[in-house]
């Protein structure tokens, strides 16, 4: 093999090894922080980012930035008020109970898959999120079902998660 065939396949090996190497798009590094907010009359609750994207292993945490009001981050799960099941089959759910004002709560999520969350007080506000770990398969999504309407409209879709990498409010 000549010199310059062999610098050839060294710089192509460097700019394959760049790609494969390089984060995936829209995925976050460390811990990624939610918080948790409401209008200074408390008629408005909502967590911003309401959509994440995340690695397997990664850390959310919540802080509740809402001087007037106590907030949970709450996964979708039956162990947990019988809701229904919106977290991945085999990961852990969590209820951080409720956080007052300055307050923060954090899980680390392992199982790829997508994870929805509520807030317990105002659920039926629309106060929920959604995490996307990893590349979900299409069949690890969630069907729709059995979520209060509020919900139904504050969650952002997969595919646009995936692809901003957070969806704000």
């Amino acid at each position: 093999m000549s010199v310059r065939r062999r610098r050839l396949v060294a710089v192509g090996a460097g700019i394959l090894a760049g790609l494969v190497l390089r984060p995936l798009p829209g995925l976050s590094a460390g811990t990624v922080e939610v918080a948790m907010q409401g209008g200074p009359d408390g008629s408005h609750v909502w967590f911003d980012p309401v959509g994440i994207h995340v690695r397997p292993g990664e850390t959310v945490r919540w802080t509740n930035r809402d001087p007037g009001n106590s907030h949970t981050a709450t996964a979708y799960h039956p162990s947990l008020d019988g809701h229904p099941l919106r977290i991945p089959n085999g990961a852990e759910p969590w209820n951080s109970d409720y956080l007052l004002p300055d307050e923060s709560f954090e899980v680390t999520l392992t199982v790829e898959g997508v994870y929805d969350y509520y807030c317990i007080p105002h659920e039926h506000a629309g106060m929920a999120g959604r995490i996307v770990v990893g590349m979900p398969r299409t069949d690890q999504r969630p069907s729709e079902g059995g979520l209060p309407e509020g919900v139904l409209e504050s969650l952002p879709d997969v595919a646009e998660i995936i692809s901003a990498g957070t969806v704000h409010p």
